[in-house]
C-alpha cells in the first residue's frame, strides 16, 4: 500500500468516526435528560462498568466524571461477579457500557444490582438488547458501521460511547454549577492545578509587603525595597490607603533627572494610580495584566484600598504558570 493509500484510509476512519458523533447529536432526546436526572440524584458514586474496549472507554468516563465533580469509579464486570461487586452499595448508580448489550459478564451483574436497588444506566449500540431491557435509563449510542474495513474492530462504536460519556459529564457539570474553585479542589497538581491557582495563593502578605508612607525619605524607601527584595514598594497615605508605588524603574529615572534624589520623599517620586488586582483573580490573569502593561509586580488592596498583598512576576514563574 502506498503512502497515498494509507492517508486515504486514515481520512476514511476519521470521517467515519466524526460522522458517528454528529449523528449522536440528532439522537439526543428525553432519554439523555433522564440519564442526567439519574446521575444528578446519585447520592453515592457512579460505578462505571464494561469489558474489553467498552471497559477502556468506561475507565475514561469514570475519570472524567470524577474530575468534574461527580464521585465515580470503575468496576471490572468479571471481577465484579467474583467479589468486587461488594464495592457497589445502595445510593450508587451503575453506568454499564456495551455495544451489543449482550455481554455475559454484564448480564451476570444485573440480578445483584436489582437486589441492591441500584439504578442502571445503559449506554449501548443495541437499545433492544437484553441489557437495555433491564436498564432504568437507556442511551442509544449505536453507529451504522465500524471504521474497521471488516466492520469488526470496535472503532466508531467506542468513539461514540466515549463522546456520549463526555456529553453526560459536561452537561452534569453545567447543571450542578461547578465553578473553577470546585474544579481546583480535585486538580491540585499538574498543569491544570497550576492554571487554577489564584493570586491569593501566591501573593506576599503581612510583613513581607513593602510599604512606606508618602512622607518617607527616599533613603528609607530604598532600604525598604532592598529589604523586601520585590523591586518596588507600595506608598500609602496617612490613613494607610494606597497612594502610589515606587519601583526600581522609578528610582533609575528619578536619579537621571535629579542627583539630589535622597533629599526627596516617596510622594515626590512615586507613580500614582498603580495597577492592582483582586486576590481572588486567577494568577494567570495577573500574568496577563503584567504582560499587557510591561510591569513585574501588582499590588493587592482590600475594599478600603489598603495594601493586603503583592505578587511579583517571579512568583508566577516559580509556580510554572507561564
Amino acid at each position: 500500500m502506498s503512502h497515498g493509500d494509507e492517508l486515504k484510509v486514515a481520512r476514511r476512519v476519521l470521517e467515519a468516526e466524526a460522522e458517528a458523533v454528529r449523528e449522536l447529536t440528532e439522537r439526543l432526546d428525553e432519554r439523555f435528560l433522564r440519564a442526567l436526572d439519574l446521575l444528578e440524584a446519585c447520592r453515592g458514586r457512579v460505578v462505571v462498568t464494561g469489558i474489553g474496549k467498552s471497559g477502556l472507554v468506561g475507565k475514561k468516563i469514570a475519570a472524567t466524571l470524577a474530575s468534574t465533580g461527580t464521585p465515580a469509579l470503575f468496576l471490572h464486570p468479571a471481577e465484579g461477579v467474583h467479589g468486587d461487586l461488594g464495592m457497589v452499595v445502595r445510593g450508587d448508580v451503575v453506568l454499564a457500557i456495551s455495544n451489543s448489550g449482550e455481554t455475559d459478564e454484564l448480564l451476570l451483574l444485573v440480578p445483584a444490582l436489582k437486589r441492591l436497588g441500584v439504578p442502571l444506566l445503559v449506554l449501548t449500540g443495541n437499545p433492544r438488547s437484553t441489557l437495555a431491557q433491564h436498564g432504568d435509563v437507556v442511551v442509544d449510542v449505536s453507529v451504522r458501521e465500524e471504521a474497521c474495513p471488516l466492520n469488526l474492530t470496535p472503532t466508531t462504536s467506542t468513539t461514540a460511547a466515549l463522546a456520549m460519556g463526555d456529553a453526560l459529564a459536561v452537561a452534569l457539570l453545567e447543571r450542578r454549577g461547578i465553578q473553577p474553585d470546585d474544579f481546583a479542589l480535585v486538580h491540585p497538581g499538574g498543569s491544570l492545578g497550576r492554571r487554577l491557582l489564584r493570586v491569593e495563593d501566591l501573593m506576599h502578605r503581612g510583613a513581607a509587603i513593602p510599604v512606606v508612607r508618602e512622607a518617607t525619605p527616599m533613603r528609607e524607601v530604598v532600604l525598604e525595597m532592598t529589604e523586601k527584595r520585590l523591586g518596588s514598594t507600595a506608598v500609602v497615605d496617612a490613613e494607610g490607603r494606597l497612594a502610589g508605588i515606587v519601583t526600581d524603574g522609578d528610582l533609575r529615572r528619578a536619579l537621571q533627572r535629579d542627583p539630589r534624589l535622597f533629599e526627596r520623599t516617596a510622594r515626590e517620586v512615586m507613580t500614582r494610580g498603580p495597577k492592582t488586582i483582586g486576590k481572588g483573580e486567577l494568577a494567570a490573569k495577573a500574568l496577563e495584566v503584567m504582560e499587557h502593561y510591561a510591569i513585574t509586580q501588582l499590588l493587592i488592596v482590600d475594599a478600603s484600598r489598603r495594601p493586603e498583598g503583592i505578587i511579583h512576576l517571579h512568583d508566577i514563574l516559580r509556580a510554572k504558570i507561564a
